[in-house]
């Protein structure tokens, strides 16, 4: 084998310039690596070349998330594009594997490749061993056989008569294959006692490896975990298997292999510095956004059904075309902010409704039987994401705020798609969003006078000037007024609503107890209906709270939520930050009494806009602000509150009618505007298919 040959010649100068044998393998490595140091800077150029367009390759994972073909399709036209080879990290493993079968045969024999003996000869050596030894003929370390058993002047009349000329044995009994006390000939596994010690040193020399690897190899660095410790295990579990099977020389050469790659590879970073090439903060930033939706992927468990459904709708969807308009909503309980738009659109238009949902029970399922201008799609989170990033429609519309934000992303298919936001709140947008969540939307409706004010300041401190503002209204307001203007007044004792946010610190984790112990002997039906989502997320806590109250006649802890009657029937609202006193207070106008716990903000950038929060000033005027400390005077309060009832409803009155615009008319604006934004686009459409 002409590889063997080639080491066994480097092997044999090695040996002749320090005459011991370990020395010679330490010198045959250092070599080796000098020899293959060009491969070993192409390596680093082509690593360098991966880990500087990963945040491509991550926008493309992003991008087509969950479209394994497409991801492969494009992940090939970049690694073209950036002339990058995949495969070049395993040559350096291969080579290594290559050097180590040769190494092995180069060790096996040392009469042929250490000493040159004629092969003639030493095959007639090898007769005489494999007679008096019973060896096997197959054998690998026959020639070693040989040399022990010269050196133990075993069977030595018979290699004499064999060798007429005695330079042979002399050179025989003159070769060192000790190392530091160790034989570099034996085998661990053969064995017992200190010879342990070789395949520890060789699996310690890699694990030293893998953890520089880790650290300072600029491919390596980068990879997962999984890949890291994989990696880490499977050279460790080499190293233990060579250090235990092949002769000790072949792990010590193994040992210092390791030690030179790490020496290695610290000169190729300071020449060739990785940080000149890439950029890290991208980089950082893409994988991040990554590891969201692996992590929004890892928590989607769909039932077989919902599986089915999911991919039925999604091929349903894209097999329609020409959509001009498309409704995304989150759950089933978004479709009440999109009610009064979508019947008015039903009932004076032809306009397919094309309505999206990620809630497989969605209600929209059974209007979609009643309308044939409805068509509904559940898609689950992992294909919205694609889905989103492949919509052709003229209109989007969506109360999910941080488009582009995080995984739901903009169409990279059709680029002129009006996105409209539809706010699901009446308070500020400004405090209770995150930052720039509603920046990515070209056209965002607002409740009133307050939300406009914030979007206007926010469109200038942004330089969103391309972005429009639609003095909306709020339907699902409309809808409450209505309701509550057909429900029949039947209280006859005063009604309290407890009613708090879910946020961290709200009434019920504060202060809930020392609230019904001011009111519990007072003449008032006080009823508690928390958040649905802390009930969601904490059973027993209510189902205890149940049970504490069941004797009190006049507490009521309410987890139903099917109905708003209790909200509508309810005299006075106790609440902290929750978005629901606005919807109660300005359908009822009756007043609610604030408990000031830590304010909600979502926003902490919220003061860059020079707008006060609606949410800060409005609480004042719709009612009373009661502090901690206040709560023992709280009795007081509401007492004084019910005295004074018609001023309280006044002023909620005249603030409604100040920022909530289109009472009674939002549907139509909201319509209207949807409606016109198509006939625009088709229009602009037509107009240039002509030209």
């Amino acid at each position: 084998m002409i590889l063997v040959d080639i080491l066994g010649f480097i092997m044999n100068f090695c040996y002749k310039i320090f005459k011991n044998y370990g020395i010679a393998i330490i010198l045959f490595t250092l070599i080796s690596k000098i020899i293959l140091l060009p491969l070993s800077i192409w390596v680093q150029k082509n690593s360098i070349k991966m880990v500087k367009i990963q945040p491509d390759i991550n926008k493309i994972k992003i991008n087509y998330f969950g479209d394994k073909d497409k991801i492969a399709d494009e992940e090939s036209k970049l690694f073209k594009k950036e002339n990058y080879n995949a495969f070049a990290s395993l040559i350096p493993l291969l080579i290594q594997i290559l050097l180590l079968i040769g190494l092995v045969n180069v060790i096996n024999h040392p009469l042929t490749y250490i000493l040159n003996i004629p092969k003639e000869i030493s095959q007639d050596m090898i007769n005489i061993s494999v007679k008096n030894n019973s060896l096997d003929v197959e054998s690998s370390s026959l020639e070693i056989n040989v040399v022990n058993d010269i050196k133990s002047n075993k069977y030595i009349n018979e290699y004499s008569e064999l060798l007429n000329e005695k330079e042979y044995i002399e050179k025989i009994n003159k070769l060192n294959l000790n190392f530091l006390g160790f034989d570099l000939t034996l085998i661990a596994s053969n064995e017992l006692g200190i010879s342990i010690l070789i395949p520890l040193i060789a699996g310690l020399s890699a694990l030293i490896l893998c953890i520089f690897q880790n650290k300072i190899n600029v491919l390596q660095a980068e990879q997962s975990n999984w890949n890291k410790y994989g990696m880490m295990f499977f050279s460790v579990g080499l190293s233990l298997y060579l250090g235990s099977f092949v002769p000790a020389g072949v792990a010590l050469y193994w040992v210092f292999s390791n030690l030179f790659a790490i020496i290695q590879q610290w000169f190729l970073n300071i020449f060739i510095n990785p940080k000149k090439y890439i950029n890290y903060e991208e980089l950082e930033q893409t994988n991040n956004e990554l590891k969201k939706l692996n992590e929004i992927n890892k928590k989607i468990k769909l039932t077989h059904n919902e599986k089915i459904k999911s991919k039925e709708d999604y091929k349903k969807f894209f097999n329609i075309v020409n959509k001009h308009l498309v409704f995304y909503s989150e759950s089933n309980g978004f479709y009440k902010y999109y009610k009064g738009i979508i019947e008015y659109l039903l009932k004076n238009t032809n306009i397919i409704i094309h309505y999206i949902t990620s809630d497989y029970d969605d209600k929209i399922f059974e209007l979609e039987k009643k309308y044939s201008q409805i068509k509904a799609y559940f898609i689950d989170e992992k294909r919205l994401i694609t889905l989103m990033m492949k919509i052709d429609a003229d209109v989007v519309v969506m109360t999910m705020p941080d488009l582009d934000n995080y995984h739901i992303k903009k169409s990279i298919v059709r680029k002129d798609i009006e996105y409209i936001y539809i706010p699901h709140a009446m308070d500020s947008l400004n405090l209770t969003m995150r930052t720039c969540s509603m920046n990515a939307f070209n056209t965002v409706f607002v409740v009133g006078k307050h939300q406009y004010e914030e979007a206007i300041k926010t469109n200038e401190y942004y330089n969103l000037n391309d972005r429009k503002i639609v003095k909306w209204g709020y339907s699902l307001l409309d809808d409450m007024i209505n309701d509550y203007k057909s429900q029949k007044k039947v209280n006859k004792i005063k009604k309290i609503l407890i009613a708090p946010s879910w946020q961290k610190d709200n009434i019920i984790d504060l202060c809930l107890e020392e609230i019904l112990n001011k009111l519990k002997n007072k003449n008032y039906q006080v009823i508690v209906r928390p958040h649905p989502q802390q009930v969601k997320l904490m059973k027993q806590k209510f189902l205890n709270m149940k049970q504490k109250y069941k004797n009190e006649k006049n507490i009521i802890i309410e987890t139903d939520f099917s109905k708003n009657d209790t909200v509508f029937n309810a005299d006075i609202l106790i609440s902290d930050w929750s978005g629901i006193a606005y919807e109660y207070s300005f359908t009822t106008h009756k007043p609610v009494i604030f408990i000031d716990t830590p304010m909600k903000v979502m926003n902490p950038e919220y003061k860059n806009i020079k707008v006060e929060p609606f949410n800060i000033w409005a609480r004042e005027k719709m009612g009373e602000v009661v502090s901690l400390k206040e709560i023992n005077n709280l009795d007081k309060i509401v007492e004084n509150i019910l005295n004074n009832y018609k001023d309280y409803q006044k002023e909620i009155e005249n603030l409604v009618k100040e920022y909530v615009y289109n009472i009674g008319k939002s549907s139509v604006v909201g319509a209207n505007y949807i409606i016109n934004t198509i006939q625009r686009k088709v229009e602009e459409r037509k107009n240039k298919n002509e030209k």
